[in-house]
């Protein structure tokens, strides 16, 4: 299918006499009552979104157990030294009192002491650095799950414009509605969505009075699902790519709550 691209993002656009009119930009993909799209799309995100963390809290569960292994390592170190300290002490006292030397018992425990407590700071230093590392590659793979995620949304929007072109019909009328004030009506749509919007235009005409002209035409520029519609009082732009971006947003928003 055609990429979701080159959508127009103007905000401002020229009259013949020279003025100027407001062009908006409208969020136009919400639940419908035929099709239930956009909660099939959202859900499918969401799961997908899941799933991935799903991934990452794997990756996060092997480097837990990978530094667990490592504070098991150092704990048995600990305990070889506390060993051979009790071992080398007994040594050393009975080679203190045999030979009269108390302070050679002194440095020697006191060396002792010292090189345990050197090899503590160690393993603990190491287990802080392992959960740091792996905190921080959970926060560096955030921005890889949501553009996995945004890319799985394309996907799935465009497959089911492909498998059921009602969607498409659907999101036009939706945004048709919000115009219904207006004393003007032009929809512009691409090659791709001309044919399907002129056989259903007694249906949108319906959406207006009578009174109001309501004109279809086809721009041969347009990327497939591009569409805008033009009135007197200005443009609204109907985006399938500026719904994904507002999703995009959510989605971010979603993460830096920590939800």
């Amino acid at each position: 299918m055609t990429s979701l691209s080159n959508v127009f993002r103007s905000f401002n656009t020229k009259l013949e006499d020279g003025k100027t009119k407001e062009i908006s930009i409208r969020s136009l993909l919400v639940p419908l009552e035929a099709d239930n799209t956009s909660s099939l799309s959202l859900d499918s995100i969401l799961a997908e979104r899941d799933r991935l963390f799903k991934e990452a809290n794997k990756i996060n569960e092997q480097e837990k157990a990978a530094i667990e292994q490592l504070r098991l390592a150092a704990t048995e170190d600990i305990l070889t030294m506390q060993s051979a300290w009790e071992n080398e002490k007994t040594v050393l006292q009975q080679q203190a009192y045999d030979e009269g030397f108390q302070i050679g018992y002194e440095e020697g425990h006191n060396k002792s002491l010292s090189d345990m407590a050197a090899s503590l700071h160690i393993a603990n230093k190491t287990t802080e650095t392992s959960f740091e590392n792996a905190r921080q590659y959970l926060v560096s793979q955030e921005p890889v799950i949501l553009e996995l995620a945004m890319q799985s949304a394309g996907r799935i929007i465009g497959q089911k414009l492909q498998d059921d072109v009602g969607i498409y019909l659907s999101v036009v009328k939706r945004a048709l509605k919000e115009t219904r004030e207006m004393k003007e009506i032009k929809l512009y749509v691409s090659l791709d969505y001309f044919q399907l919007v002129s056989d259903n235009r007694s249906e949108l005409a319906s959406i207006f009075p009578p009174s109001v002209p309501f004109l279809i035409f086809v721009n041969d520029d347009f990327e497939s699902t591009e569409c805008f519609i033009e009135t007197n009082h200005g443009r609204i732009v109907v985006s399938i790519d500026e719904q994904l971006n507002q999703l995009r947003e959510k989605l971010i928003g979603i993460m830096e709550s920590g939800d």
